[in-house]
């Protein structure tokens, strides 16, 4: 009985990180909102550099959670960037943990709130967070013909002009590769086959278009392609097949021991700038991925399997960069709370700040 109550509380991991980081949301929405206003007569780089440093304390408090809480172990491989760069980060796509990667990577170059996404058009209506990542830099896209290339191109060369620092992440299979929905792989690898191109095993046939956009409007500013490969241990069955990789509420619970991230930085000359020829060369990138992927998958040596080519680097974030992020904000939103008029505050935040937020982005359609 003792056993099982204390399996089931493990179980129940999540619920402290989920509560800090969706209950502070109202709190956060409102400091940034303030400076919105504040800032609305000052140039727009003094407003993507509060808004960069407002972002960077928020998901620093989100990586106290995914790193320091969860003890997962960060192993990177091949080029390891340390300085601050505007890029285009490219990975593979396979679980919603997939964007806390993309941070991981981001803070140990201290370029963390530059972090912006190119995301799926439904997200946009998330309480909040979808109003919030569109201002701070998010790309909201559709897929197939409703693509809006003009809209893309538009809000990056806005980004461009006012010399916002860019970490800008694309994940260019477009949807999450799950293993067990065989559908999608399947109908991924006869669409490759058809266009003569490779057929890939552990990861979907990547789409140019967003990449190639973004190359396009920025590439006068960025200074390299971050083309990155990542594989959660702990995915293989006891038959050696794998798995789906761990969802968010999985993850915190501690079913991932270690993530592996491979890191290829490809210098901005080396990509190709015609599309039809950055389609191709898209692919190849992904060719690569895919035999990275099986190797760490399918070796049939053991000693190379759940681990990629080359030295490893064990990476630790150290508590002294997300610790504060989470104090502030929990006790910032913990004051809030503790007062009539902040509890009618916070709850008109959720209320309203959710209407308000699905208004502008059904208008900015």
């Amino acid at each position: 009985m003792l056993l099982s109550l204390m399996l089931h509380t493990y179980s129940l991991r999540f619920v402290l990180p989920s509560a800090v980081l969706l209950g502070s949301a109202p709190t956060y929405v409102l400091v940034w909102g303030a400076w919105r206003l504040l800032s609305c007569f000052l140039p727009t780089r003094f407003y993507h550099a509060v808004d960069d440093w407002i972002y960077n304390i928020y998901q620093n408090m989100v990586l106290f959670f995914f790193e320091n809480y969860t003890g997962v172990q960060i192993l990177l491989y091949g080029d390891l960037p340390q300085n601050k760069e505007n890029v285009i980060y490219l990975s593979n796509h396979q679980s919603t943990v997939d964007w806390i990667v993309a941070d991981i990577l981001a803070a140990r170059q201290d370029a963390l709130g530059h972090v912006r996404y190119v995301l799926k058009d439904r997200l946009k209506w998330l309480p909040l967070y979808g109003c919030y990542f569109c201002k701070h830099g998010g790309i909201f896209v559709k897929q197939g013909a409703k693509f809006n290339e003009k809209e893309m191109r538009n809000k990056l060369q806005s980004y461009v002009n006012a010399r916002t620092p860019m970490f800008l992440v694309i994940y260019p299979e477009g949807t999450r590769i799950d293993m067990g929905l065989t559908k999608v792989l399947s109908a991924s690898q006869a669409f490759a086959a058809q266009e003569g191109l490779a057929v890939l095993k552990h990861v979907l046939t990547p789409r140019v278009k967003a990449t190639y956009i973004a190359f396009d409007t920025m590439k006068n500013y960025l200074d390299a392609i971050y083309d990155v490969t990542v594989a959660y241990e702990g995915t293989i069955d006891d038959k050696g097949q794998r798995q789906k990789a761990p969802s968010m509420t999985e993850f915190l619970c501690n079913k991932c021991p270690k993530i592996h991230i491979h890191i290829d930085r490809i210098d901005k000359k080396d990509v190709p700038e015609e599309q039809a020829y950055m389609r191709r060369w898209l692919h190849e990138r992904f060719e690569i991925k895919d035999k990275l992927l099986i190797e760490f998958y399918d070796s049939v040596d053991p000693e190379r399997r759940n681990r990629f080519p080359g030295k490893s680097v064990n990476s630790k974030l150290s508590l002294r960069k997300t610790l504060p992020s989470v104090l502030i904000l929990s006790g910032l939103t913990a004051c809030m709370l503790m007062t009539d008029a902040g509890r009618r505050l916070y709850v008109r935040t959720w209320i309203y700040g959710t209407l308000i937020g699905c208004l502008w982005v059904s208008i900015k359609k």
